[in-house]
């Protein structure tokens, strides 16, 4: 199977690579790492069956960009930039072909249509106001821009520390709801359960995680706890990053740049967390990591130390082996499997 991996370009990096996760013999191996698309800072991109869509920098402009699958190569279709810095995250809905970012800098959501031939079409934006107590709160920083399993849109904004949801209604963003987190929790990212019914929301500046009841019938939230990400003998900087929930519910893992782990959480039938795991990454600042489709194998990408480790994963009890340790990857910040 192919995994993708893609990131800055400030050094060594010349746009998104690909590498090919042999699983067939004793011996798993992530191998023949190379260029396949040349772009720059595709920090976050997305992938469907023949489209991949991308975080895309040129000069002071920036936006997204749009690449189709021909003959087993990528090529550009078409780009929507705009003065100023690159959004973050891209979410994707299939099912409508639309397109959701979020501007960690500019503060704005914005959604966008895609056709077959990846043609983009802007539809809408909305423009986040607010901060917080810390300095990396100083205004408004959304980072996260995404379906949830009720078919509305969620955001998670850093600066403000919320959790806003919003519908697409002829063309414009309407806000439904918010839920407030403690000042200072740095919301980055957030997974859904499998019945929708709870979300896990990691706190970048605070290394937690949140657990949340919510009803997107009458918008009402219950906080189950909040969690730490890195141990208690750690205190230097961290800052927590990725967060992913198993397809089966029972187990939530996350990424720690500073501690430099991926931490393992078993979630109780009362939706609780129970630390199962914590395991080094392997190099520094891992940003990203992602699974293939059964959830066997782990790759995490480490981006200030050039490399990716690949784990393999066990259903049962949540843990990860490692399998390999420096794959030669620059700068990688995202990693999406085919």
């Amino acid at each position: 199977m192919k995994v993708l991996l893609g990131g800055y370009t400030n050094n060594a990096s010349k746009g998104i690579y690909a590498g090919n996760l042999k699983t067939n013999d004793s011996s798993p191996q992530l191998q023949n790492i190379k260029n396949i698309i040349t772009v720059d800072r595709p920090s976050y991109f997305r992938v469907t069956k023949d489209l991949l869509i991308t975080i895309a920098q040129k000069g002071d402009q920036a936006g997204i960009a749009t690449y189709l699958k021909k003959n087993n190569q990528y090529e550009q279709q078409d780009l929507y930039f705009h003065k100023g810095a690159a959004p973050a995250y891209i979410g994707l809905d299939e099912d409508n072909q639309l397109i959701y970012t979020a501007n960690y800098h500019l503060g704005t959501l914005s959604v966008f249509q895609y056709n077959n031939k990846g043609k983009l079409t802007f539809i809408t934006e909305t423009k986040h106001t607010g901060h917080g107590p810390r300095p990396e709160q100083d205004t408004a920083h959304p980072h996260f821009f995404d379906r949830t399993p009720g078919g509305h849109l969620v955001s998670c904004d850093l600066g403000t520390d919320t959790v806003d949801f919003y519908e697409l209604q002829n063309g414009t963003l309407i806000h439904l709801a918010g839920y407030q987190l403690e000042k200072g929790f740095g919301p980055r990212h957030l997974s859904f359960s499998p019945n929708g019914k709870t979300m896990y929301i990691i706190g970048e500046l605070s290394s937690q995680i949140n657990v949340v009841n919510l009803n997107e019938t009458d918008w009402s939230f219950n906080n189950i706890g909040t969690y730490k990400t890195i141990s208690n003998s750690f205190t230097d900087k961290n800052g927590a990053a990725a967060i992913r929930l198993s397809n089966d519910g029972k187990f939530l893992y996350a990424s720690n740049r500073g501690e430099d782990t991926l931490v393992v959480f078993k979630v109780l039938p009362t939706q609780k967390l129970e630390l199962v795991q914590r395991i080094s990454t392997f190099g520094s600042f891992p940003r990203d990591f992602n699974w293939d489709t059964h959830q066997d194998f782990v790759v995490v990408a480490n981006q200030t130390t050039n490399n990716a480790t690949l784990y393999r994963r066990n259903s049962d009890t949540g843990t990860l082996t490692v399998l390999q340790k420096d794959i030669y990857v620059p700068e990688a910040t995202c990693v999406q499997f085919l």
